[in-house]
């Protein structure tokens, strides 16, 4: 991580270019800069700036470039490097800057902005929106790659029609652009690059020009697949206000990507197999000769050298006291303190006196040798940590150097918590500053961290530390194997490792460096690097002390508010070497201003500690060109390449050693991305530029072994994992010993299998080759790596590629992340950018679809997700970079909270399977002859036969419900039949026979008069007697009932129109109702929703006179019809079903004979009583078999959720049935509750049986939960069971009281995506469990029939539901909006076998499967299981899904995402999800829903629509509609938070 983390992000330089710049007169050069600071300090806006900036430099135009001004004008570029200097006053902000412009070279650019331009060519789509023009000074004309970071402004693309006819200019931009690639790979790593493309003259603006054009692309331009699919509905995009109007560009504007082909696959029949990328036959292979290990210069003897690093301190303390060791400065950069060798040495001792015999618990020693101590020291105190790590040396305990936690949450924080437990650590010694800044706990004490063992914290200040005796001296041993530092490293998934390193690995290190770096002793080192780790701690501690050397240690917080702080530290102490990362190389160019009277000439080393990172090529280049004139010498840049483990690998020599001259290779992209090496030659835009970090350290061995598998030798030509065999390594990762083999301890092998040396090698996690003259060359790390279809990628190539497209203008200090996720079986890149605080949406997504196709060009790779966070937000790393892991943890969360995302699945999601074609069906014959050589039998099932049944059923002999209604008035006046509870839980009204057959008769006598036989009449009436009293009513008159929900009173506009339709569907003559809603009907609110004059006439039923109507109505037969019942489908198709006199009694007594109804027992009814079974058991059962039933209104429920079952436990009820709106209201509200209902002694042990009426598959995770919430209140697991009905037949499964349990099954989910039932065991991976729904009633005959073919299924095939029953409806009275479709319906017969019997086609999917249980008759159990509706489903890539499948899957994924539903659009896949929690996580659901559903389903979502919870519309049953859904959408009436488009 190290390498990655840097500080600040600034343009590579600040004067117009070298070239330009030396025609500048000094003063003008000196203002621009100033206005350049005042700029990036806020102090003067970007309008004032330009208008500055172009008087400044107006004079100096026209001869800057000899090119004709009015061509200038044509091709502006705004290249105002937007700098943000580190000044002063933004201190506190500028902690956070990140990784910067070291990755940025200008070659990078270049490459950028022509691949840019070849878009252009492809004559992409105009922005259709339009901007305001903007006028820019002409010097962007003449501004080279580097500085014009902040590349094109928006005002660019309104020159594009001019520029596409200035054809000259653009054919000219090719040679401009391969002279500077052929100046750039000739050039000696000294010449910038820069410096060679402007001395060529003319060249410039003719690629300035080039530039220009690929300023043409925009967003719209964003490569991807999507545009096929929209095709024919480019128009008709919902996007809301509040949705980016950028997106329906992009969408409206989409080109077709280069995609490799899906191949052509064999398809096993169940399994859908994932497309496995085969290897290009025409990818580059590796050529070479296997390569032979490489041995640097053998260790030097020294005479004098001492035997450990105490010794040496020893000696210099005692002998040299006032040698100076080491200096620390302040923020202003003044010295604040220089620690002596003299009290180096005096206070380490007493430190080590103190710690070993003044700490104690218990009359014990607290530390004994060998112990482990964290050191927790600021960036800005080295003396006192090098003091305490040296002072454990002396002691004989291991320090392990660590951060400073600032918050209890810090990124990576419970991490470094592991460490420091799995190794012990009981002790920290910190600074009195730094304790007193600690976050405390209400004791006072520091408080514990997240994940940290608990500490005792001792402030090693001198007060607190105690002079030794004189006799007491610390042991000075030889350097020896045991372990002398821990340091802390984190690995790419965010785990910490301590490196443990041995006190001769430390030795044998400080000697291979002095060596390296031909050290003298006194010398003086200047050191910008972290003195707690890696570089900073070797050479500026460690090393220092060997050599007797001055350290001046600047610190990060210097450096932010003064770059220029260490050159000028450099010049003033005349210091010899010094240590620093290219970003420090950075930052100081961009303040030249000051650096007039400075000179370099003292440096015969300039360390760059970062060399292994690709781009600090480009820093070293930019630096030497500013500097060369301040007496820097180009061989004195030595950059090197270490890691954790291997400590330094190979370091560039000072120039007095003698070393062949430095390198630099130009390799083809595409060749890396294949491991292999290629100087690239003719494809000139994806190359990566490497320098190489110099020669093999004295006394190692190194050798590149193959990354993956057995550590073979590499090629020549081949890109590996260098590896080190050397004493002056890292020893093991502490307390892990598999990872320690694999790391420390790899044996590499030649071709044939043999180990290439005796020794073990340590991987270094550098990716590399070895060069020419023995160079060694680095071109990735292993924690960047990226494999993505087998190709190799590096996330610092692709942060470089992002940051070349405009970085200054739209990213916050270059602070990018780049990651892989693993999704479907491979690695998917990840770009997550910090935008500017003023950025637009337009910005965005301008940039974002500039980075795809920058990165597509340069990489051809396709990025998965591309996420733009706000400024500052993402977790920082300890030097204020970007902790990479916990970024991509918070990415896989959902915890990133970004503030735009661009999903591109269809571009490079290329592994799914491959879509299924439907195989020519077999004819019935085969089909038959293979049931039985199967020894399938023909799935049918059915419930207990009715005429068998021989029962005391009185009501039996009646053929209309409504003479059961009179009989017992007569026979049992006063037997209670109903009770109305309220929502407090005291009965509202109750209804005994004889009450309910005279209010009947109220109502049919006010009808009698006014309408005829046969006319329908519409009950809108809310759940109670009324309705029942008018539904028989209706009945005695001889009408047609149609039972309608009332409007909703505040919710007029949407539930009104329903309540008028099915009025006029049902031709209803006649509305009754209460005088409550006959008010509404007819209200100002209800005019504005419907045409109030068109109602029927309305009568109200509160106030009917007390009088028998003259005679009853007889229906002459049976079939008449008795009522009609209007439901609404999940797929919004308003139906109305016929039931006739027979099929309503055949009804009643199928259900009384399931669940043993007799006038002596209660039920409890939690359902709206309009449609369904819900009507059915409110309205006609209790008449027809006498129990009584407690009515519970589910409204009721809303203000008092527990009413339902305290009314169960009441009234001691056996049989319950409710819905699922009712069972979810239930859980969501009472699941915390249940002691408190214990207390009101709410006890459901009556319960026999609970059944949830519903018309879907069964939800079996809410029925657990129910079951499971309310076991505390003794609800027997095995009450809950669900009922199935659908339109053609209301009942056609329920539990009832006898039979056995309903039972489980798990089926395989992508079986089932082909129409196939495959079981599975439970948590097999895709099973998705599925329970039967509930017993078949008596006199039901259900058989699964072939969707296609019509003919009959086996055992445990998947087909439709087929049903045939007494109680079936007749038919429909109307589908509204699609009659012709159904008529078959209701008699449809079977292509063979079994073609007489006339069936009704349920439209539901599901089968049949024999159980080993045993039926109540004795039979082996048939068990029916739903799997949903045909309607519902589905159709994509050739298969068949379930709504509720995916959806279960989406809400899975994130515990904001209180509800989904799913549906298609024009071929692809609309995720709208609510969002239960703050609107910052509404795009964090984007990332997490495409994931998902590519994980589990094989599918890639178009769409995302995040909503507020409570927008998915659902029925009454609590059944989603989808497809008001999908209106509401295409309507865009859904009021979205965000709707992203997948690309």
């Amino acid at each position: 991580m190290a390498e990655r983390t840097s500080t600040g992000l600034l343009s590579m330089m600040l004067e117009p270019t070298p070239a330009v710049a030396m025609t500048l007169p000094a003063e003008v050069r000196e203002k621009l800069a100033e206005l350049e600071l005042e700029l990036s300090e806020g102090d003067i806006t970007q309008k004032g700036y330009e208008k500055k900036r172009g008087k400044l430099l107006a004079p100096y135009i026209p001869q800057i470039q000899g090119v004709d001004p009015s061509l200038q004008i044509d091709n502006r570029i705004q290249a105002s490097s937007q700098v943000v200097l580190p000044g002063t006053k933004h201190n506190k902000s500028r902690a956070a800057n990140t990784r910067d412009e070291r990755f940025r070279s200008d070659l990078h650019t270049e490459a950028v902005q022509a691949a840019l331009a070849k878009y252009k060519e492809r004559k992409m789509p105009m922005p259709s929106k339009r901007r305001s023009v903007l006028v820019q000074s002409s010097v962007e004309a003449c501004t080279p790659p580097d500085t014009s970071s902040a590349s094109e402004d928006e005002g660019s693309l309104r020159r594009q029609g001019r520029l596409a006819t200035s054809t000259p200019y653009q054919g000219h931009g090719h040679p401009a652009v391969e002279h500077w690639f052929n100046r750039v790979i000739q050039g000696s790593s000294t010449s910038s690059s820069a410096s060679s493309t402007s001395s060529h003259p003319g060249g410039r603006s003719v690629t300035t020009t080039n530039t220009t054009a690929h300023a043409a692309l925009n967003a719209n331009a964003t490569a991807t697949a999507l545009a096929d699919l929209m095709a024919h509905t480019q128009l008709g995009v919902p996007v809301n206000s509040r949705v980016s109007s950028k997106i329906q560009q992009l969408l409206n504007t989409l080109k077709r990507p280069k995609r490799p082909p899906l191949r052509e696959f064999f398809v096993d029949d169940f399994e859908e197999l994932l497309d496995v990328q085969q290897p290009d036959p025409n990818q580059p292979k590796p050529e070479g000769q296997q390569m032979s290990p490489l041995e640097g210069e053998p260790l030097g003897v020294v005479t004098n050298w001492p035997p450990s690093l105490p010794a040496a301190l020893q000696r210099w303390g005692t002998t040299q006291p006032k040698s100076p060791c080491l200096t620390a400065l302040d923020n202003a950069g003044k010295p604040v303190y220089t620690l002596t060798y003299g009290k180096l040495w005096t206070r380490s001792q007493k430190l080590a006196y103190t710690l070993l015999n003044k700490l104690s618990t218990r009359n014990e020693p607290l530390l004994m040798p060998g112990d482990r101590v964290a050191l927790v020291f600021p960036n800005n105190d080295p003396v006192m940590f090098m003091v305490a790590f040296y002072g454990c040396l002396l002691a004989e305990l291991v320090p392990v150097p660590i951060e400073v936690p600032l918050t209890r949450k810090d990124a990576g924080s419970q991490q470094i918590g592991f460490l420091l437990g799995s190794c012990g650590v009981t002790l920290a010694l910190t600074t009195d500053a730094c304790q007193k800044g600690l976050p405390k706990a209400q004791t006072g004490e520091v408080a514990t961290f997240k994940g940290w063992p608990r500490l005792l914290w001792f402030v090693t200040d001198g007060k607190h530390v105690v002079k030794p005796p004189k006799d007491w001296h610390p042991p000075i041993r030889e350097a020896s194997n045991d372990i002398a530092y821990i340091e802390y490293k984190t690995s790419k998934e965010g785990s910490t490792m301590g490196i443990t390193v041995s006190h001769s690995a430390m030795l044998a290190h400080c000697h291979s460096l002095t060596q390296a770096c031909s050290y003298t002793e006194g010398e003086t080192i200047t050191n910008v690097l972290d003195f707690k780790r890696e570089a900073g701690l070797w050479h500026g501690v460690l090393t220092s002390v060997m050599n007797r050397m001055h350290v001046i240690s600047i610190p990060y917080s210097l450096m932010k508010v003064n770059p220029l702080s260490w050159i000028q530290k450099v010049h003033s102490y005349k210091a010899r070497v010094a240590v620093v990362k290219s970003r420090d190389m950075h930052w100081s160019l961009l303040a030249q201003r000051d650096q007039r009277d400075i000179s370099l000439s003292s440096l015969r080393m300039l360390i760059v500690a970062d060399g292994a990172n690709p781009w600090s090529i480009s820093s070293c280049d930019a630096f030497l060109n500013v500097f060369q004139a301040r007496g820097l010498r180009p061989e004195v840049i030595c950059p090197c390449a270490s890691s954790s483990e291997a400590m330094t690998v190979a370091i560039r020599r000072p120039p007095e050693a003698g070393v062949p001259p430095p390198g630099k290779a130009v390799l083809s992209m595409s060749g890396l991305s294949h491991s292999v090496i290629r100087v690239d030659t003719e494809e000139k835009l994806s190359v990566l530029t490497v320098q190489d970090v110099g020669q093999v350290m004295p006394g190692a061995l190194v050798c590149v072994v193959r990354v993956e598998g057995t550590p073979y030798l590499c090629q020549t030509d081949e890109v590996g994992e260098i590896c080190v065999s050397s004493g002056s390594t890292g020893v093991a990762y502490y307390g892990l010993p598999g990872m320690t083999k694999n790391v420390f301890e790899t044996i590499p092998v030649t071709s044939s299998g043999l180990p290439i040396s005796d020794r073990p090698f340590t991987r270094t996690s550098l990716l590399g080759f070895v060069g020419p003259d023995s160079l060694v060359f680095i071109v990735g790390k292993m924690d960047g790596l990226m494999v993505v279809s087998g190709r190799r990628h590096n996330a610092d190539d692709v942060v470089a590629t992002a940051l070349a497209v405009e970085p200054m203008k739209f990213v916050y200090r270059g602070r990018i992340a780049v990651f892989s996720v693993s999704v479907l079986h491979d690695e998917r890149i990840v770009v997550v950018a910090e935008q500017r605080p003023d950025a637009s949406e337009e910005d965005s997504f301008q940039w974002m679809s500039r980075v795809l196709q920058a990165i597509d060009s340069i990489h051809q790779v396709g990025v998965y997700c591309l996420a733009l966070v706000p400024a500052n937000t993402l977790p920082k790393a300890p030097l204020g970079g970007i902790h990479i892991s916990e970024t991509k943890q918070r990415f896989l969360e959902g915890a990133l909270h970004p503030c735009n995302v661009l999903m591109c699945p269809h571009t490079c999601v290329t592994n799914l399977p491959k879509p299924r074609q439907k195989q020519p069906e077999v004819g019935p014959a085969s089909m038959i002859v293979g049931n039985l050589v199967a020894g399938k039998r023909i799935a049918q099932a059915c419930g207990r036969d009715v005429a068998q049944l021989e029962d005391n059923d009185q009501a039996r002999k009646f053929l209309y419900i409504q003479d059961v209604l009179q009989w017992r008035a007569q026979a049992t006046p006063d037997h209670p039949l109903f009770l109305v509870l309220n929502a407090k839980g005291t009965v509202a009204s109750t209804a005994s026979c004889l009450q309910l057959h005279k209010r009947a008769e109220r109502v049919a006598a006010a009808l009698m008069g006014r309408l005829n036989t046969g006319d329908h009449v519409a009950l809108v009436y809310p759940p109670g007697i009324d309705l029942i009293a008018t539904f028989y009513g209706c009945l005695y008159a001889g009408c047609v009932p149609v039972t309608v929900r009332p409007p909703h009173p505040q919710n007029l506009a949407t539930t009104l129109p329903t309540v008028k339709m099915i009025v006029e569907v049902s031709k209803s003559i006649c509305i009754l109702t209460t005088q409550a809603i006959m008010k509404l009907l007819k209200s100002k609110e209800a005019a504005a929703a419907v045409d109030i004059k068109s109602w029927p006439m309305v009568l109200d039923t509160d106030d009917l006179p007390r009088k028998k109507s003259p005679q009853m109505y007889k229906p002459p037969t049976p079939e008449m019809l008795a009522y009609l019942d209007f439901s609404v489908s999940t797929t919004g198709i308003l139906a109305g079903v016929k039931m006739s006199h027979a099929a309503t009694s055949a009804l009643c007594r199928s259900i009384k004979l399931q669940c043993e109804l007799y006038p002596s027992r209660q039920i409890a009814i939690c359902l709206d009583p309009y449609c369904g079974l819900g009507f059915a058991l409110w309205c006609l059962c209790s008449v027809y078999s006498g129990h009584q039933s407690i009515l519970v209104p589910p409204l009721e429920l809303e203000s008092n959720a527990s009413l339902w079952l305290a009314a169960v436990s009441q009234y001691k009820v056996r049989v319950t049935f409710c819905s699922y709106s009712v069972m979810e209201m239930c859980t969501k509200g009472l699941g915390s509750q249940t002691e408190a209902l214990r207390l009101r002694n709410v006890n459901l042990s009556c319960v026999r049986t609970c059944m949830v009426v519903a018309e879907e598959r069964p939800r079996i995770s809410l029925t657990q939960s129910f079951s499971k919430i309310f076991k505390d209140l003794g609800l027997s697991p095995r009450a809950v069971s669900t009922t199935f009905g659908c339109r053609v037949n209301v009942a056609i499964c329920l539990q009832g009281t006898a039979g056995p349990d309903p039972t489980t099954v798990y089926v395989d989910m992508r079986a089932l995506r082909h129409d196939r039932v495959r079981l599975v065991e439970r948590g097999s991976p895709h099973s998705l469990p599925l329970m039967e729904s509930g017993k078949i009633l008596p006199g039901v005959k259900v058989i699964i029939a072939n969707t296609e073919t019509k003919g009959p299924l086996g055992d445990s095939h998947l087909g439709e539901i087929w049903v045939s029953s007494p109680h079936n409806a007749t038919g429909y009275y109307t589908v509204y909006g699609e009659e012709a479709l159904h008529a078959d319906h209701f008699n449809t017969k079977l292509s063979f076998g079994d073609t007489q019997t006339v069936w009704a086609r349920t439209g539901y999917l599901g089968f049949l499967r024999r159980t080993e249980l045993t039926d109540a008759n004795g039979e082996r159990h048939d068990a029916l299981y739903v799997v949903g509706s045909l309607d519902e489903t589905l159709e994509l890539r050739g298969m068949r899904y379930h709504p509720i499948d995916i959806e279960t899957s989406v809400i899975r994924s994130h515990k904001s995402i209180a509800e989904c539903a799913v549906f298609t659009w024009t071929n692809l896949l609309v995720v709208v999800v609510e969002l239960e929690g703050s609107e910052q996580e509404a795009l964090d659901l984007v990332a997490l829903v495409t994931n998902v559903v590519l994980e589990e389903h094989y599918l890639i979502v178009g769409v995302v629509v995040v909503v507020d919870p409570g927008v998915i519309p659902i029925n009454s049953r609590g059944e989603k509609q989808r497809m008001h859904l999908r209106d509401g959408f295409l309507a865009d009436q859904l009021d979205p938070i965000y709707v992203a488009y997948n690309m």
